[in-house]
């Protein structure tokens, strides 16, 4: 390659924002203010927005604890800029006469978090369960408003997911079934969801509490509160195995959370209670696409947040850390980031860039990886080690007061 050649890859490459998962050691948190008092239960950039030629920028969704909804602009990398994104915060969100909400209200004892909710890949639509007429509820986000509402379950919607593509949703509910859903694309009716459901997948003795889907996999898993893990197929809706994670029999441990991965891998979030003389212990167990365990982990803090991507595992914490994890081995590749806030919500952004972490305070902390010499200068950040492993240097920083 000629100098010349070199130089016009390298200038193509200095407008690609860094995959952090290359730059685990470099890792920096920003804060920003979305719902300042009110816990922010989901932030994410979805994967296939539309964009006009004079509007260029991502939008970043945010749903907060009271249902209050935000739509951020978000522009991935910035070079001449410290933090390497740029974030503008949606106007709409300080004005009362402005503001918009998710339709209420919500079936008693629900709390809603991340598992009742999901966006569209296209950014376009809000799909939220947990509502009082045991509904499965579509929002344009645009507007904020309600454009459709499917009445399928007999009793609570308890969990929603996406699959990968955005084609297929799934929902779980307390009356122990599921419900696969084909997401229509811009033209098919205007509630965005098929009017009749996919498949109909039952054989849970308790309330669902978790789901997941691959269609590339033809994978639906369920996790239930009796703690075992069902797996159907998409396409002709039949069982295939059951999964029952390792815990004490004794104590009740629901399945709190669940991922599918690229491969199949399953990754399983088990809670065992707080007893009598007992500590609540939180655990993660990965399963082969063909129901082998492969390893286990568990830890002392409470798992608030689980997220999969690719051959990492990103855990938050109530204690407020950030940790993540290999997925075969699950051994941790950083020191945990500490938040100080209890986090309620994480994922990553589709360039790898960066990850969004949703805090009960309404903070959101979009963690990035920057150049070794730009850590060091970065005056809000203190670096409070700096160490040589393998043969090179590994700069961890921490949010002041932490």
């Amino acid at each position: 390659m000629t100098a010349q050649n070199a130089s016009r890859r390298q200038a193509r490459l200095d407008t690609l924002p860094a995959n952090i998962f290359e730059h685990l050691g470099k890792l920096r948190p920003f804060m920003e203010v979305v719902s300042d008092g009110l816990p922010l239960i989901q932030a994410l950039v979805p994967k296939n927005q539309n964009h006009s030629i004079m509007h260029g920028s991502d939008t970043l969704v945010t749903v907060s604890s009271s249902g209050l909804i935000g739509t951020h602009s978000w522009l991935p990398y910035d070079k001449n800029i410290t933090n390497y994104f740029t974030f503008t915060k949606d106007p709409t969100m300080t004005n009362p006469k402005t503001q918009r909400f998710l339709a209420g209200p919500f079936s008693p004892g629900v709390e809603l978090g991340a598992q009742l909710l999901v966006v569209s890949n296209d950014g376009r639509l809000l799909f939220s369960g947990g509502h009082w007429d045991c509904s499965l509820r579509v929002t344009q986000l645009g507007k904020g408003k309600l454009v459709g509402r499917m009445c399928r379950h007999i009793d609570v919607v308890t969990c929603l997911a996406l699959d990968l593509c955005g084609i297929y949703l799934i929902s779980g509910s307390r009356d122990t079934s599921c419900i696969v859903w084909q997401v229509l694309q811009q033209g098919g009716f205007s509630s965005g969801l098929s009017p009749r459901p996919v498949q109909i997948l039952c054989g849970h003795d308790q309330e669902v509490t978790c789901v997941a889907i691959s269609t590339e996999l033809d994978m639906a898993v369920s996790g239930s509160k009796d703690g075992t893990v069902i797996v159907h197929t998409v396409r002709r809706g039949q069982f295939l195995r059951t999964l029952r994670p390792p815990g004490d029999v004794n104590l009740c441990s629901p399945i709190a959370a669940l991922q599918v991965g690229m491969e199949g891998h399953i990754v399983v979030q088990k809670s065992q209670e707080e007893g009598s003389h007992r500590k609540g212990k939180h655990s993660i167990h990965v399963y082969s696409v063909n129901g082998c365990l492969l390893s286990s982990f568990t830890m002392e803090e409470q798992i608030t947040a689980l997220h999969l991507v690719s051959e990492y595992i990103i855990l938050g914490t109530m204690q407020g850390s950030l940790h993540i994890l290999d997925l075969i081995s699950l051994d941790s590749l950083i020191t945990p980031l500490a938040l100080r806030v209890s986090v309620r919500s994480v994922s990553i952004t589709k360039e790898f860039s960066h990850i969004l972490v949703g805090l009960d305070d309404g903070k959101l902390i979009v963690v990035g990886a920057g150049k070794p010499e730009e850590v060091s200068s970065q005056t809000s950040r203190e670096c409070e080690i700096e160490r040589k492993q393998r043969g090179r240097r590994i700069i961890i920083c921490r949010v002041p007061g932490s």
